[in-house]
């Protein structure tokens, strides 16, 4: 019994104890073994192979460290104490990143125009040129030698201080080299009296490689013929290349020094020939640089040549007229163009559409326009307005029907004479059709189309024999959006200060502490860059009894406690004396006492303020290029907005609430340096009527004088209180109605007026 228990157990452990036994078998065959000196001198235990490099061949000894350089014997490892040593933190270094992205990927711009100009002919023929070019372009520098003392507006002018003209050229080459020779790729070069076909320029360096050394334009002889080689004629404009400008850049000086010639455009060519061997061509790799000499006093719309229609320089011009002569020449050949690639275009969709799987149904009318708007819910149902000759049934103050008056005049009277004219060109000359009248008239604006249009039209048919008859004809008409421009505008930031004019009066005086509450909660305790200063307007009588009853004291009193509270805050005031209040005349004090390059906001009392607008404010507000008039969001009077409802604290912008205020040009942002400017053209006008002053607003002003970009847009995070505005009567007849009316249509919405109309009418009845 026991002889088998124990063969049981042999059994199941058996091949384990054999496992085991064979593994440190095969384990001792495979490596060598070398036993431990007794004695660290001892040299027998150093029995380890060795390879070829003198690296441990076999197994390492335990409890040793191998030593790569000691092959002979190993040393006793002896530990070290490393001292630690803090390591001083150095100063982080300032990564530079460029302010676009196309900077810093080395992207440059296709095309940079220089116009050679002269202080005699930059106001005539120079002005030309800005207005036939400068819109087709991204930029255009003119050059003169000496600046003239008027500089029209909207050009950038260079003035290199010298009449000299191999100098100017210099300086002209010089100053590419040190502002732009890394921004664009091709740089065109042309005179003030030549005309130039911007967009034929730009398709010709849009299909010439960056990287080629190119001098392009009209090939002349040199004078004499004593040198080889050909340059461009400067009258008819010159072509050059990034790259070939590049490797002319170290050796510009010595142009200037060792080249002598009476021609700008011959000394830029002998320097271009002598350094670089390139020669000018006005042909390269297929592509024409096409040019047309003008005979004097020729007519542009007689020229029927080949050669003249093609250019893409005209030279010489003799005046402004003739310039603008020559650009509708040449836009109507444009466009003529333009209107054959559209008809081209929609015979081929017409023609691919007939094989497609929903037939001529693929094909979506107009051919070439998006698809109609489709809305995904009843909410997003695009409206049509009805309108007749005289009248449309959908009006902005929210009456059924109002006159048809202003631009939606002009629109359907448009729209109705370019229906009769595709009629005709439809029927004639078998029929002729004459408009009877407008029997009915729809339009909507879709998002994605533009606006479209549906006419009845009564129609008068006259055929061939002189027989008429009356037909009605229904008609549908779309008028597409055009294409998206990006205005280039100049860089600004919101870190500029905004100093905030507020003027106050009499009754001005009870919105001060609501206006102190907000205004502090939003700029004192945020620390917004901004100055909040009052203006205290006194009439003759109050000025006399400042001193015994200043009407203002429990105003300045409660500034001195803002002060107080918030000491990092200084709120100044100015006192005005005047019968007649004026923006004017109060800003002609305020500018006086700031900097050219303040940045004002002149708003009302009632007026919350905000950072999100103050930054917006500074954006929109450009100095010598735009001033910005926002539309306020006007809150309607709350006993009618909220008749027998408590009012709310805060209010949500809805129709409910509030409207924003169309009529209403009482708050501005603009620069000090653009005011003065603007008030220095009205004088000539004030000497002859000194009341300009006060029957004219800012506003006013600088649409009439400045020249500016006048911005107006609607601006949700300005927000008034509603309060009765007491319309001055020695302001302008047009002035004076915009405040009426805005005071009228702040009290309340249609039908919150009708409501109460209702509610009074129904009370007396009862």
């Amino acid at each position: 019994m026991r002889f088998s228990l124990l063969i049981s157990v042999l059994r199941s452990l058996g091949p384990v104890v054999i496992g085991i036994s064979l593994g440190f078998t095969l384990s001792l065959l495979s490596v060598s073994w070398s036993e431990d000196a007794c004695s660290p001198d001892s040299k027998e235990g150093e029995a380890v192979s060795l390879g070829k490099d003198g690296l441990l061949k076999g197994a390492r000894k335990p409890n040793s460290i191998s030593a790569v350089n000691d092959v002979t014997s190993e040393e006793d490892f002896q530990p070290r104490i490393v001292p630690y040593k803090q390591i001083q933190p150095s100063a982080p270094k300032k990564v530079f990143r460029a302010k676009y992205i196309s900077t810093e990927l080395g992207m440059r711009e296709r095309l940079f125009v220089g116009v050679m100009t002269s202080k005699n002919t930059i106001n005539t023929l120079g002005v030309a040129v800005n207005r036939t070019i400068s819109h087709h372009l991204d930029a255009v520098i003119f050059f003169t030698g000496s600046r003239s003392r008027k500089i029209p507006h909207g050009m950038f002018v260079v003035s290199h201080g010298d009449e000299r003209l191999i100098w100017n050229m210099f300086q002209t080459i010089k100053y590419i080299f040190d502002h732009y020779i890394n921004e664009y790729d091709w740089f065109y070069f042309v005179q003030d009296d030549a005309y130039t076909e911007a967009d034929r320029i730009k398709a010709l360096v849009e299909h010439l490689s960056m990287d080629r050394e190119l001098y392009m334009g009209r090939p002349e002889e040199f004078i004499g013929g004593a040198m080889e080689g050909r340059y461009c004629y400067g009258g008819f404009g010159y072509l050059l290349s990034r790259s070939l400008l590049l490797r002319l850049q170290p050796f510009l000086e010595n142009c200037r020094n060792d080249i002598l010639s009476a021609r700008p455009d011959e000394w830029l060519g002998r320097c271009i020939i002598d350094y670089t061997s390139i020669n000018c061509v006005g042909e390269y790799e297929g592509l024409h640089y096409h040019h047309y000499e003008l005979a004097k006093n020729s007519d542009p719309s007689k020229e029927q040549s080949e050669e003249f229609k093609k250019a893409l320089t005209v030279h010489p011009v003799s005046d402004p007229e003739q310039m603008y002569r020559l650009h509708r020449f040449f836009t109507e050949i444009e466009l003529q163009k333009t209107y054959d690639e559209i008809a081209k275009l929609q015979a081929e969709i017409k023609n691919v559409s007939v094989v497609a799987f929903e037939g001529n149904r693929s094909a979506q009318w107009p051919v070439g326009i998006n698809p109609p708007f489709e809305p995904k819910s009843r909410f997003e149902v695009l409206k049509w307005e009805y309108f007749t000759e005289e009248e449309i049934y959908s009006c902005i103050d929210g009456s059924p029907k109002c006159e048809l008056r202003g631009i939606d005049r002009m629109d359907v009277a448009d729209v109705i004479d370019t229906a009769i004219g595709e009629l005709n060109k439809k029927y004639m000359p078998i029929i002729h059709l004459k408009k009877q009248q407008l029997i009915n008239g729809y339009r909507r604006f879709d998002p994605i189309r533009g606006m479209e249009y549906t006419l009845d039209l009564q129609l008068e048919a006259v055929n061939q024999k002189g027989h008429s008859r009356s037909i009605t004809k229904r008609v549908h008409l779309v008028r597409p959006l055009s294409q998206i421009e990006i205005i280039p505008m100049p860089y600004v930031t919101e870190a500029t200060r905004v100093h905030i004019i507020i003027p106050l009066t009499l009754q001005d005086r009870n919105y001060v502490d609501h206006f102190l509450e907000v205004f502090a909660s939003n700029a004192f305790e945020t620390s917004e860059n901004a100055i909040l200063t009052f203006l205290f307007i006194y009439d003759p009588v109050e000025a006399q009894q400042v001193s015994q009853n200043d009407i203002f004291a429990s105003v300045k009193s409660q500034i001195t406690v803002y002060e107080r509270k918030y000491p990092a805050v200084k709120i100044p005031w100015i006192s005005v004396k005047t019968e007649t209040p004026s923006q004017i005349k109060f800003m002609d004090i305020i500018s006086k006492k700031h900097p050219v390059d303040t940045l004002f906001f002149l708003a009302e009392v009632n007026t919350n303020i905000n950072s999100e607008f103050l930054n917006r404010c500074r954006m929109n507000a450009i100095n010598n290029w735009q001033v910005f008039f926002p539309i306020h969001f006007q809150e309607y009077n709350p006993d009618v907005a909220y008749h027998n409802q408590p009012h709310p604290d805060t209010l949500d912008l809805v129709k409910d609430a509030g409207l924003f205020d169309r009529r209403s040009f009482d708050e501005t942002c603009f620069y000090n340096s653009d005011y003065m400017t603007t008030r220095s053209r009205m004088v000539a006008d004030v000497q002859e009527n000194e009341e300009i002053l006060e029957n004219m607003d800012i506003y006013e002003m600088f649409v009439k004088y400045s020249g500016l970009h006048v911005f107006r847009a609607i601006e949700p995070a300005l927000r008034q209180q509603h309060r009765y505005e007491v319309c001055n009567p020695r302001l302008s007849e047009d002035i004076y109605h915009r405040c009426v009316q805005s005071n009228l249509e702040s009290i309340g919405s249609r039908s919150q007026l009708a409501m109460l109309l209702f509610e009074q009418e129904h009370g007396n009845s009862t």
